[in-house]
């Protein structure tokens, strides 16, 4: 997808109009999106059947939310979240893309052990694996997301 004139303001109101129809503070969750939109829901599950061995909190992305943020990359447009199961949120963290139009997802998901010191780098101990084949740009910009992480280090 690219865009043409006057698309960044049609992505802005339609990001806004979105945020504003998710949830009471204006802010959409990736833990409501499953349950509002029927298009998000069939593309993270057509995504998650083809992954082996996941947790259900990823499968159902429940768990701790962030706001999500509609990040444009070179002119693809995502709709970007992260997620953590929520009694391991310091171990256990899912970062998620939508393609613009709803028919692709992504994931980044992160494992920290949890026995690991505090005064050890989590970002040397992870273990990662991604989700639905992201190509280079989609696994950047879900980096990007990981690496904004005030926890992260």
């Amino acid at each position: 997808m690219k865009w043409r004139t006057g698309g960044l303001l049609l992505f802005a109101a339609w990001t806004a109009a979105q945020a504003n129809a998710a949830n009471d503070d204006g802010q959409y969750r990736l833990n409501q999106l499953l349950g509002s939109d029927a298009e998000y829901r069939a593309t993270w599950q057509s995504l998650v059947k083809r992954e082996s061995r996941l947790p259900d909190w990823v499968m159902n992305l429940s768990g701790t939310a962030s706001p999500m943020t509609a990040v444009d990359d070179k002119g693809d447009k995502y709709l970007v979240g992260s997620l953590c199961d929520t009694p391991h949120c310091a171990s256990q963290k899912l970062y998620v893309a939508f393609s613009w139009d709803k028919d692709e997802a992504y994931a980044l998901y992160v494992h920290i052990p949890e026995a690991l010191p505090a005064d050890k780098s989590p970002s040397k101990h992870a273990d990662f694996r991604w989700l639905g084949k992201p190509d280079e740009n989609v696994k950047r910009v879900l980096d990007e997301r990981l690496k904004a992480d005030p926890e992260w280090y």
